[in-house]
Parts: C-alpha cells; structure tokens; sequence
C-alpha cells in the first residue's frame, strides 16, 4: 500500500517544479525530460536531497542552468574533435556558479606580484649555470659553447611538428642547449622524464572537499616530486601540515598564494614532515609540527609571470620538473576531458585556484600542459586536464612557481 506521505512528498515536489519554481531552459527539452534528466543524475551522483523537496527542487534550477552553459561551451570549442575542450555533467552541475566560486574557487588569493618575491628563472638558471662551471671549469664552458654553435636547430629537428605547435617549439629551441640547466638540452625539447604516467614521481591526485587549500595541495605536490626526482623515491608529504602552519598571510583552508607559500617555507626553514606522520584531515588546526621534525625542506624556489614566455614553462618542465600556477577555473565546473583553448579569463585579477603542471604534449594536434587538480580523480581525465600552450588559457602564465629541495 502507499503511504500517505509518499503521496503528499510527491505532489510537494511536482508544485515546486512546475509551479513555486519554475524551470526555464532553453535547449528544446521539456519539463518533464528534465526532471527525468535530474532524476538519473542525482542516482549517479549519490546526492542525498532527493526527499527534501526544497533542496531538491533548488538542485534542478542549477542543474538546469548547467546544461545551458555545457551546451554553449561546447559549441564554442574548436579543433578536431579529438582535442577540443568537452563538457558534460559533473558532480559539481548541480551547484550556482556563485556556490561554486564560493565552494572551489575562493582559495588561490594573490597576495603580491611575482617580481616582488625577486626569485626570477632567469636569474635562477644563471645561479645554476655558474655553480656547474665551478664545478667542471673553464675549459669546459669553452666545449659547451662549441657544440652549441653547432646544433642543427631547424624545422627538420621536429619532422613530426604540426603547423600549430612549430611556432612553439621553434620559440623554445632558441633558448634551449644551455649549459648547466638540466644538464643541457641539445637542439630538441625532450619529453619531461617524470611523465604523467611515471610512476615514483607525481603521486596520487587528492581531493580538497571543501577545505579551500589548493594553494597547498599543488604546491606541496610539486615540492613531493621535486624531492622524489632527487632521491628516486616518492614519500607522500603533509599538505595538513601547509593547511595548519603556513603563515606570511596564508590562511588554512580560507586561502592562500602558491608563491606565499613556497616564500614562508623558505624562510622559516620549515621541514614538510610525511602524510603519514601529519596526516590530512581537510580543517583548520592548530600547527602540530614538532620544533626538531625532520622532512624535505626548501633549497631555492622560483615565482615569475611568464605572460608572453611559455616558453620558459615549457623548459622548466623539461629541463628542471612540475611547475604549481595560479588559474581562472571559472569554467571547468562542467569539464569532462579535452584541451581547454578558450572560455576562461587569463587576466591576473581573474585567478581562484592553483594546479601541478606535471607535462605536456608538444606531438598533439593542439599542444597541451598536463594539469595535475586537487578535486579527486573523478574530476576531467582522473582528477587532470590539459591546458593549450601558448595563449596563457586561464590566466595560467600569470604565477608560475618552481622549486628545488634540500
């Protein structure tokens, strides 16, 4: 038999559809399509509000709203269809875009311009360069110079370039074939030795919840694989240790600076214990860290704008390791897989969260970065995205930090 309240439930949640709240969508489908839509969703996703009618009725307006701006981002996106930008129903299509900002994108606060941290590359190679020809003497600068004179950097260097990514590749090539950075890198960008797919190096993606410390997540995992590319092993580092200590302006889970936060490690000396031994718990607490902790410390770092010189992001990655950047990810709510060419903002005063560059793809039809996120492994392509090169897409040329251990 029915019971009465599933009956009364029922006409509760058909008035605020279709009456108290009204569903306006523009795509052609009906009321009813709609709601059959959101049904399948809330299943898929697991949401709880399905019984509280307001909630639930709310969920569908965003749920709606959300298919509108999928089906628009989709139709602007360009490139053959294996490449370009996809958008669809994520966990995150029944949130407003101001819960969304509110949730995921009020964490990232630039606290000051990069060229004040003074804590340029460029000066950061010259430091390497001359600390390598201490080392190896004159005599080898003089081979150095030689063999560079000699490099063949032509076109035929990269027979398999495509008409969009010969413009970058020529870019780096230039400035490539340096002694004393990486090694050197002859003619050729390489692909970067820690891969997305290599394991002992990038750990594992995490997921924020709603602890607003993406600031922490990339840069902590930047610093992890940096200190696993100089030992040959990867320990999973304390990024609650980052969300409770870090001061300088940081602040935890309401927010901090990827270059604020490198700076405070640096300054303070401070050794980044093991996951283990401070374990995440996505809450501001009070700082735990014992005075005498031994972990990874911070050797040097790097923060510049290199708004106009990918190219320098592309020999980091390539001749040093992953890279942490700030980024306007307004319109990734929606992403499911793809390379993001356009949509988002690349202005300064636009970035809300920070992400790992762990690669890139200089052979794709559309060249890419590999973009490492902290919103769990459902998210894009296991908890990544791809970023075009070139056009500082999402403002992600604007803080650009880098870093070496001790």
């Amino acid at each position: 038999m029915v019971k009465w309240w599933t009956i009364l439930l029922t006409v509760a949640l058909l008035s605020l559809l279709f009456i108290a709240i009204p569903v306006s969508y523009k795509g052609g489908k009906s009321k009813k399509e709609l709601q059959l839509m959101f049904d399948e969703y809330v299943e898929k996703f697991n949401k709880t509000y399905k019984d509280r009618p307001d909630e639930y009725a709310t969920r569908l307006q965003h749920f709606t709203a959300s298919l509108e701006e999928i089906e628009q981002l989709n139709s602007m996106s360009r490139g053959p269809d294996a490449h370009k930008a996809r958008y669809g129903l994520t966990r995150l299509s029944d949130m407003s875009k101001a819960e969304y900002k509110e949730v995921h994108l009020s964490d990232e606060k630039q606290k000051k311009s990069p060229h004040e941290y003074n804590r340029s590359w460029s000066r950061y190679k010259e430091q390497v360069k001359a600390e390598h020809l201490k080392q190896v003497g004159p005599a080898y600068s003089v081979r150095k110079k030689r063999a560079a004179a000699s490099l063949n950097m032509t076109v035929d260097c990269w027979a398999q370039a495509s008409p969009q990514n010969e413009r970058v590749w020529a870019v780096v090539a230039t400035r490539m074939g340096e002694p004393g950075v990486g090694g050197g890198v002859q003619g050729c960008l390489p692909a970067p030795p820690w891969k997305l797919n290599t394991k002992g190096v990038i750990g594992p993606v995490k997921n924020q919840g709603l602890c607003g410390a993406c600031w922490a997540f990339s840069t902590i995992g930047t610093v992890e694989a940096m200190a696993a590319i100089k030992t040959g092993k990867l320990v999973p580092l304390s990024v609650q240790e980052a969300i409770d200590c870090a001061t300088l302006g940081n602040a935890g889970c309401a927010g901090g600076d990827i270059c604020l936060l490198l700076d405070w490690l640096y300054i303070s000396k401070t050794a980044i214990v093991s996951a283990a031994e401070y374990p995440l718990r996505l809450v501001d607490g009070v700082c735990r860290l014992a005075k005498n902790a031994t972990g990874v410390r911070i050797k040097t770092f790097t923060c510049d704008d290199f708004v106009g010189a990918e190219d320098k992001i592309l020999e980091a990655l390539a001749t040093h390791g992953p890279v942490t950047v700030a980024v306007n990810a307004l319109t990734w709510q929606n992403y499911l897989g793809g390379v993001i060419q356009y949509h988002c903002s690349g202005a300064a005063t636009d970035l809300n969260h920070a992400v790992e560059l762990v690669g890139y793809d200089l052979t794709a039809e559309v060249p890419y970065y590999i973009a490492k996120n902290s919103w769990g492994p459902e998210f894009g392509n296991g908890g990544y995205l791809k970023l075009a090169i070139g056009t500082n897409v999402c403002g992600l040329a604007n803080e650009v930090a880098s870093v070496d251990v001790v």
